[in-house]
């Protein structure tokens, strides 16, 4: 039975306790030290091999039937991958990997829409993302920002210098929305020291960056020549170099707006709307001092005091409470990662009532974290018929009981422990617990 203490560690940073998994053995902090060793029992294709893929696609093109097959396949695959994730969330024991990853998802969003894109969305999160969790944060904003995915989705792939020979044979314009968005909501944060004309600087010295077979392909015809002034710095000048682009974001990721922006986020993500000051002081300050390091904000905030308060403000999203719901069942998540087509699109139909389409955000700043945006009554209606469903389906043999105990402990409100024990039968006790404020709230 978990303790008071241990519970709300597992509620904050991760997705919850589930019953029949031995806790890991550590701080939180210890399981960002080592490999995990899901990502060698569930692997992914990588982005070389993606593309490849894709250029089967293209391929296709001059034949309207295969072109409509292949472009299922994808879909059908793109739909495996969310099942994939959310099967690691359900098993893994190192959840605090698993809700940094997440978090770092939603930071650096996409929204892809077309086949290919979608299909392409795993290799991101993979190699833009998760390998850089417990990295620099340099190293991951360079890989996300040269990433194909970032780059097709904010349009950075048809963006060339005014004045660069592409520019200027093709008339082509110069797009300034992954600048935008880097300096706006990956960084420096909204309301920071700079202007418009940092912007299109910036814009500029993007330019060059493309998609290639293997992934991103930088073009220097594409580049706007000379050097381009951002935030009172000057990069570039000679020939047009991806070095240029990579200096200038080593440099933005050491920006103080930078770290308290990244601080503030993460203490509002894991600990709520209003983080106590000198949290966020402390972490941007550890950040700062260690070079960038990503590690040095997550050891700040699981050590403050407020990571051990029992007052928990935020709403667990769907996919996440999902997640933790299924994990409270000991749910099989080889069920999950072997799914079927109906299944998966019974998920994201369930997900989308919820008020989550999967990976579907509103735009790139991502999902709400306010708790009143994932509780009006249609989507709380849904959840409860969700979780009807699936303490029926699958745990209708669970004691609701020993279920509460083993999830909740001692800190099983007095209420919902005489709920659950009056419930008619194993199921509806079970869904009580699932649909409880306990399981939802974090």
């Amino acid at each position: 039975m978990p303790t008071r203490p241990e519970f709300t560690l597992a509620a904050r940073f991760e997705y919850g306790i589930r019953p029949d998994q031995p806790r890991f053995v550590g701080s939180l902090m210890d399981q960002l030290s080592s490999p995990d060793p899901l990502d060698i029992s569930m692997p992914v294709l990588r982005t070389p091999a993606r593309l490849k893929e894709l250029q089967k696609l293209r391929a296709a093109r001059e034949d309207a039937s295969m072109l409509r097959q292949a472009q299922r396949a994808l879909r059908r695959q793109a739909g495996q991958d969310i099942m994939q994730l959310l099967a690691r969330m359900v098993r893994n024991p190192r959840g605090f990997r698993e809700r940094l990853f997440a978090f770092w998802l939603d930071h650096f969003t996409i929204s892809p829409t077309r086949a290919g894109e979608t299909y392409l969305r795993a290799a991101y999160f993979e190699d833009a993302i998760r390998a850089h969790i417990s990295g620099s944060f340099a190293d991951m904003l360079k890989a996300v920002v040269t990433h194909p995915s970032m780059l097709s989705y904010l349009n950075q792939n048809i963006s060339s210098g005014p004045n660069s020979p592409v520019g200027q044979r093709r008339e082509r314009g110069l797009n300034e929305n992954l600048a935008r968005e880097v300096l706006e909501l990956h960084t420096i944060g909204v309301g920071g020291t700079y202007s418009q004309t940092d912007v299109r600087q910036f814009a500029e010295l993007l330019t060059g960056l493309g998609i290639g077979p293997d992934g991103m392909r930088f073009v220097p015809n594409r580049a706007e020549p000379g050097a381009e002034h951002i935030l009172g710095e000057s990069y570039g000048g000679g020939q047009a170099k991806l070095d240029d682009i990579f200096a200038f974001l080593d440099d933005l990721a050491l920006k103080p707006a930078t770290a308290h922006h990244l601080a503030q986020k993460l203490a509002v993500h894991f600990i709520g709307p209003t983080p106590p000051p000198d949290m966020v002081a402390d972490m941007a300050e550890a950040y700062l001092e260690s070079g960038g390091q990503l590690t040095a904000l997550y050891a700040v905030l699981t050590v403050h005091p407020a990571a051990r308060s029992e007052q928990f403000r935020k709403v667990r999203p769907p996919f996440e409470y999902i997640a933790t719901a299924l994990r409270a069942i000991d749910f099989d998540a080889d069920l999950l990662a072997n799914a079927s087509v109906r299944e998966t699109n019974a998920l994201g139909q369930q997900l989308t009532a919820m008020g989550q389409r999967p990976f579907r955000p509103g735009g790139p700043d991502g999902w709400p974290e306010a708790a009143e945006s994932w509780i009006t009554a249609p989507q709380l209606a849904a959840r409860i018929f969700w979780a009807g469903q699936v303490a029926r389906t699958y745990a209708k043999e669970h004691d609701p009981r020993a279920l509460l105990g083993a999830v909740l402990g001692e800190a099983a409100p007095e209420a919902l422990s005489f709920a659950v024990s009056g419930a008619e039968s194993k199921w509806e006790g079970v869904a009580l617990l699932l649909v409880s404020p306990a399981l939802m709230r974090r």
